[in-house]
């Protein structure tokens, strides 16, 4: 995904915000219902148009929903960010947990990783011994 430059002007259909973020049109739609995504402009047709700060914001929520961030989460973050910046530390201590709670997750992921290699293993060798290999 490329990172647009703050001095680019962008006005993108949500067809087009969808495939640079790497979403979908009906997930921009439920990011607007659920007002994680808010005063996403309008062409004179009343289309919706995304700028950089929205294609910026939601490569954020789709990294953040991506690590198991839940929903509340997303709307507390989503809230706490619209409040601007006197929000700082709140956000940030709700980033910090959220940081945890994935390298908690990486190590137990990583943990089984050694017993999904350990049993391929086994498989393998298995196999070439019936095969003899």
């Amino acid at each position: 995904m490329s990172r647009p430059s703050s001095t680019e002007s962008l006005e993108l259909t949500p067809a087009e915000m969808a495939a640079r973020t790497g979403t979908t049109i009906d997930t921009l739609r439920y990011y607007e219902r659920e007002n994680l995504i808010v005063n996403v402009a309008r062409a004179d047709s009343g289309h919706r148009r995304y700028d950089a700060d929205d294609v910026g914001w939601v490569e954020v929520l789709r990294c953040l929903r991506l690590s198991g961030m839940t929903i509340e989460q997303l709307r507390a973050f989503s809230a706490l960010a619209q409040q601007g910046r006197h929000t700082e530390r709140e956000r940030l201590q709700l980033l910090d947990e959220h940081r945890a709670t994935v390298q908690d997750r990486i190590v137990e992921l990583a943990q089984a990783m050694t017993v999904i290699d350990h049993k391929i293993d086994i498989y393998r060798a298995a196999l070439a011994e019936k095969e003899g290999l």
